[in-house]
């Protein structure tokens, strides 16, 4: 019965630290994921400025 208890908290051991390791990736990989939909917002949102360019009028100069 003893070798069955410290076999049983091995097992009970590798299952804690494999949940650990699951949930710290699941985390990270919503984090990335978050960021990445940020990213690509902004990329979306992007004005280019033309104020440069002879024939840009700008309002509030016009």
């Amino acid at each position: 019965m003893e070798t069955f208890k410290k076999i049983a908290k091995i097992v009970a051991i590798i299952i804690a630290v494999a949940a650990a390791v699951a949930g710290i990736y699941i985390a990270v990989t919503k984090l990335i994921e978050k960021k990445k939909a940020k990213n690509a917002d902004d990329r979306e949102n992007y004005v280019s400025c033309s104020c440069m360019e002879a024939d840009f009028i700008s309002e509030t100069q016009a």
